[in-house]
């Protein structure tokens, strides 16, 4: 792709030959009373000479609803089959022009070369504020160059890409130019090949954006693995205000974790959740969402059940703010016919609460005593009685009594089928247990994922180092644990000695030894504790805080300046305040070998 030179392809004013009768025109005018509209004029004539003269240079017919409407803030060249010379030519015309504020240029098959001149030229204008490249089949190579181009650009506030082809990697490079862009406020990616890694690299750009309010991703492949991960960039957004997520196939487990997310999420005002695979299961995981969440105003779905209504009827009575717009109660699911229940389970559950036997039930129909009766008696009798059955689940309970059509119903028949029955009723209580815990599992291993994919895309800047992890030797790394600003006070490390601590509790930290000296206790502070870990390299031996009396005696004829109270079974190198620890103490190993020999000699002269 050749590289558009704005130098040598823009054209000056003043390089362009004047005609006899554009001096004749000049000649004309004698008075001064319209100076502004005649200074606008030819701002315009320059605009379009410039466009025509690039129009015949690259070799490619003017496009004359552009000239038309040189000067007003909107340039609509939809549909206008430029393709990358017609972009050249425009490029270079736009150079200069200073009206123009909304270009749109969507579907023009531009390619990654027209887009090229396009953002080459974005580096000399400065007017231009809102930008459609949709449909212009920019593929990767255009996503690299809007990629460095947003690093740049300090006027584009507005951009729309939707339907170029865009595929994972290429939301990588998106997400790299805007994690540090404050000046882009809407984004449009719709209509792309954004898959799983498409999803995790656009949830690391809305957790590092901030400024970021408009986002369009309808219409891509974001599914399980990506809407996770997204929507734990979502729950550490802090400017994200319009969201649309519809036809991406989040199914629960994208709702599950989109609940999550809302739970913490305080900016965003309008999702759209349309066409995702989102079932009864997962419309309860979204609404735990919004029970907690304050700002959203505005729900888009489509058509809904009655479940969704009744959850969505309890979430508004504690958000009577909540705007939830579906298109009607219906689709597959509201129009599947309810399970009916087994009539045999139906029998038997009205026997069980009159605690009667099925044999009783049969013996008041059968007044022969036969253990046969007509089908029409049995029908009758189950009619007649307050047996919650309907039409249609006696006539199957018939079907299943009188399989050979013999127009008789049995005891033994009946009982088989009861017997039946309870095995399929354990099988089923089993085959939802068994669903239930694989849902469980799965649902844990997914808010596990979501909150590792948290903590990834959680912004360094809003981490300080805590001193939460063990500390080890002074010459090597100090290793912490990272937590949120609010949550500690700051531990300084001062120039003036080797530790300083600020902010301490009433129990101290003990500072190592210098020189052999003594250091004093620091001012303590209620508003922090202490921390003490164990010192592995240490061979002096220690004592339990509860000490006993000799044990004692010999720490303080060692020392007795030193306060042996404060001492610790964790104290480390750095919790040392006295040389008491290395002084020599008695050899009490060696007088427990001396009783023994004794004792071994004695028992020798014994025998």
């Amino acid at each position: 792709m050749s590289v558009l030179s704005l130098e040598s392809l823009c054209l000056a004013d003043n390089d362009s030959p004047s005609s006899a009768e554009d001096l004749d025109l000049e000649d004309k005018w004698d008075t001064d009373l319209e100076v502004d509209e005649v200074k606008k004029t030819s701002k315009d004539t320059s605009t379009a000479e410039i466009y025509l003269q690039a129009c015949k240079l690259v070799g490619v017919v003017p496009v004359s609803y552009f000239l038309r409407n040189l000067g007003t803030s909107t340039m609509n060249l939809n549909h206008h089959g430029l393709g990358p010379p017609g972009g050249k030519a425009l490029a270079i015309a736009l150079v200069t022009d200073m009206h123009i504020t909304n270009l749109e240029l969507a579907d023009n098959y531009l390619l990654a070369e027209g887009a090229g001149y396009l953002l080459e030229m974005l580096k000399a204008n400065f007017t231009i504020q809102h930008l459609d490249l949709s449909n212009n089949h920019l593929q990767s190579e255009g996503a690299e160059c809007i990629a460095k181009m947003l690093l740049d650009n300090i006027s584009i506030k507005s951009i729309k890409l939707s339907g170029n082809g865009f595929i994972e990697d290429d939301a990588k490079s998106f997400a790299d130019a805007l994690a540090n862009n404050y000046r882009v406020k809407e984004l449009d990616l719709s209509h792309n090949q954004f898959c799983g890694r498409g999803g995790e690299h656009l949830g690391q750009m809305l957790a590092n954006n901030e400024a970021l309010e408009v986002l369009d991703l309808s219409w891509n492949h974001l599914r399980m693995k990506g809407a996770v991960a997204f929507c734990a960039g979502l729950k550490v957004n802090v400017t994200l205000k319009h969201l649309d997520l519809s036809w991406n196939g989040f199914g629960n487990e994208g709702a599950l974790a989109l609940g999550e997310a809302l739970k913490f999420n305080n900016t965003l005002v309008y999702l759209d959740l349309n066409n995702n695979r989102i079932t009864n299961e997962g419309v309860g995981m979204l609404c735990k969402g919004l029970e907690a969440n304050d700002t959203l105003r505005s729900l888009m779905n489509v058509l809904v059940n009655e479940n969704f209504v009744q959850l969505l009827d309890l979430t508004c009575q504690e958000h009577p703010s909540l705007e939830v717009q579906y298109g009607g109660v219906g689709g597959f699911i509201a129009k599947k016919p309810p399970k009916r229940l087994d009539p045999m389970k139906v029998i038997q559950d009205y026997l069980d609460e009159r605690k009667l036997r099925l044999w009783d039930f049969f013996r008041k129909i059968d007044k022969d005593g036969t253990m046969r009766v007509p089908v029409a008696d049995f029908r009758k009798a189950v009619q007649q009685s307050n047996i919650p059955l309907d039409r249609y689940q006696i006539e199957e309970l018939i079907q299943r009594l009188d399989r050979e059509r013999t127009g008789m119903v049995d005891y033994r028949g009946l009982a088989d089928t009861r017997k039946q029955m309870m095995r399929d009723h354990r099988w089923q209580l089993r085959k939802v247990e068994s669903r239930q815990k694989k849902e469980k599992q799965k649902s844990e291993r997914i808010l596990k994922t979501f909150q590792s994919a948290v903590e990834a895309n959680t912004p360094r800047s809003s981490m300080v180092m805590s001193p939460g992890g063990t500390k080890e030797d002074s010459s090597g790394p100090q290793h912490f644990s990272a937590t949120p600003l609010s949550s500690w006070h700051h531990i300084v490390m001062s120039n003036s000695s080797r530790y300083s601590v600020t902010n301490l509790s009433s129990e101290h930290i003990h500072l190592p030894m210098l020189g052999g000296s003594t250091h004093q206790r620091p001012t303590s502070s209620p508003t922090m504790r202490s921390y003490s870990q164990p010192n592995l390299m240490d061979d002096s031996p220690r004592y339990p805080q509860s000490k006993p009396s000799s044990a004692q005696g010999m720490l303080s004829d060692s020392n007795p300046n030193v306060d042996h109270t404060k001492l610790s079974p964790t104290s480390n190198h750095l919790t040392r305040s006295s040389p008491a620890l290395n002084s020599k103490q008695p050899d009490t190993k060696t007088k427990t070998t001396k009783v023994k020999k004794k004792k071994k000699r004695v028992d020798k002269n014994s025998t």
